[in-house]
């Protein structure tokens, strides 16, 4: 008989076995994300393990009353096929339960299996590659304002509440605990485009992150109202950033493969955004990245 699973929250001390297990199932882990999932939702990441071992984990975080999003969903290869992750997903489901809607990113071996939980196919995800040096086609411009439009600006001179409004527009539902979190992380780089009465036309970030091999980085969110926006934040992002680059992009955003190939991005994976319940009305069609395939 397998050993009983336990299940607990994650506590700090679990996030670098945790960041260590994405790595190595290829999910490339951005620097600080796990402890950011944690405190969007303290009591939505867990560990299961087996007496005092961590064997498996799970994040179901709650960003609000009206959705969540599953991901971070592993048991490490020598403890498969015991039951542990099935156990794992419905601690997650059951935190969730009371939501009207919840998404996730389903690799194209899981949509079956998700699909029999009640999950419906919305849009592909393709993850991006690019390899190279990290410079961009051209100097980006930072400061001044570019075609007397935009003005781009990183740092402490990003305007939240512009850029909260901005996103809100954006994506499934609004995620103001997550984003303010996502956007202050000093890990990292942040760039937001922004007209000269103060409205946000767009915001990126880039973070170091853990390859199978080695380290590299990876841009998301990417948000932008045009694509001339998008490829003037992607190339800000960029400069004096060497090493592999990946971004997440959904299939909703047509506008999104023809300016990450022509930055020298190519198409490396796919996985399929699913809901359970209610199917967001928000469009992805302005989401040239998203922050991550673990919390959309």
């Amino acid at each position: 008989m397998a050993p009983s699973l336990t299940i607990r929250p994650l506590s700090p001390a679990d996030i670098p076995t945790v960041t260590e297990w994405a790595r190595r199932e290829g999910f490339a882990p951005g620097a600080g994300d796990v402890e950011i999932y944690r405190h969007t939702d303290r009591q939505g990441v867990w560990v299961g393990c087996l007496g005092s071992e961590p064997v498996g984990c799970i994040a179901g975080v709650r960003y609000n009353a009206a959705y969540g999003f599953i991901g971070l969903f592993l048991v490490v290869p020598e403890h498969r096929g015991k039951g542990y992750g099935i156990q794992l997903w419905r601690q997650a489901l059951e935190h969730l339960s009371d939501l009207p809607t919840i998404g996730l990113e389903a690799a194209p071996d899981r949509v079956e299996d998700y699909a029999g939980w009640g999950f419906v196919p919305a849009s592909p995800t393709t993850r991006w590659r690019r390899p190279g040096s990290g410079a961009s086609t051209r100097p980006a411009e930072t400061g001044p304002c570019l075609a007397a439009t935009w003005c781009l600006v990183q740092g402490e001179a990003v305007p939240e509440r512009a850029v909260q409004r901005f996103d809100a527009r954006r994506e499934p539902t609004p995620r103001p605990h997550f984003l303010r979190q996502w956007l202050h992380q000093p890990i990292g780089t942040v760039h937001a485009l922004v007209d000269r009465q103060g409205a946000c036309h767009g915001f990126g970030r880039l973070r170091p992150c853990l390859l199978k091999r080695g380290e590299g980085w990876r841009v998301g969110p990417l948000v932008a109202d045009h694509p001339a926006a998008a490829r003037a934040l992607l190339e800000g992002l960029l400069q004096n950033h060497p090493g592999v680059v990946l971004i997440d992009g959904p299939g909703a955003n047509a506008q999104a493969p023809p300016l990450l190939r022509s930055l020298g991005f190519t198409p490396v994976s796919s996985t399929l955004r699913m809901y359970r319940g209610e199917v967001p009305t928000a469009s992805l069609e302005e989401v040239y990245g998203l922050a991550c395939l673990e919390l959309g």
